[in-house]
């Protein structure tokens, strides 16, 4: 079989819901098939974005960070990974998995902080152009389920993960929209066994890509 052209996959849901794991699990499942994979996060990616990270996600600034600020932050990584990784390894046929994209931003952002939509789809347009992922896997997962996971990790807490329960109810508000939108976002169950959330990714993929 000859592998087919580069897709690009991205992973959205709340704080817990499993990304990581699963990301790696269908990298592996891809290479098994033939395919060259690329693993990626959001924000982050490559080095100019990686720092941009680092000051957005940090738990505690001297002052307080402006929303724009986050926003315009958000784009800038962004802008940095398409140009430097994402587009790049697309052109070149490989599948990118990317741990958040421009979903999480209207989510996080826009309902969750309350910043214009419309202002977050001007600067989509403005960095991304008529880029959109083939496939987006929306893990879900009660709140509590995925705070009590999130909290469970050994990795410092971060801005986000520091905010309040209602402002994920916003986020998850945000999600549920987005997936009414967009026939590209597919639902997983994120709070069934894992097996059953791998089995239901693999599927997704194959009514993507029917030849796997």
């Amino acid at each position: 079989m000859t592998p087919s052209a580069g897709r690009f996959i991205t992973f959205e849901g709340g704080e817990g819901v499993g990304k990581t794991t699963n990301i790696q699990f269908l990298a592996d499942w891809l290479r098994q098939h033939g395919h060259e994979v690329v693993t990626t996060r959001e924000p982050g990616g490559t080095e100019i974005a990686e720092l941009i990270r680092d000051q957005l996600l940090k738990a505690h600034h001297d002052e307080p960070m402006d929303d724009l600020a986050e926003l315009l932050l958000m784009f800038a990584a962004r802008a940095q990974h398409l140009q430097g990784l994402i587009k790049p390894a697309l052109a070149a046929g490989k599948w990118v998995l990317c741990d958040r994209f421009s979903d999480s931003t209207l989510a996080y952002q826009g309902y969750g902080r309350g910043v214009d939509l419309s202002m977050i789809e001007q600067l989509k347009r403005l960095v991304q152009g008529s880029l959109e992922p083939d496939l987006t896997l929306w893990l879900k997962a009660p709140l509590a389920v995925g705070r009590a996971r999130a909290s469970g990790r050994a990795e410092v807490t971060d801005r986000f993960e520091a905010e309040q329960d209602a402002f994920f109810q916003r986020v998850e508000q945000g999600f549920e929209a987005l997936a009414r939108e967009h026939a590209r976002i597919v639902a997983i169950d994120a709070n069934q066994a894992l097996p059953g959330v791998q089995q239901a990714i693999v599927q997704a993929i194959k009514t993507l890509e029917p030849s796997l």
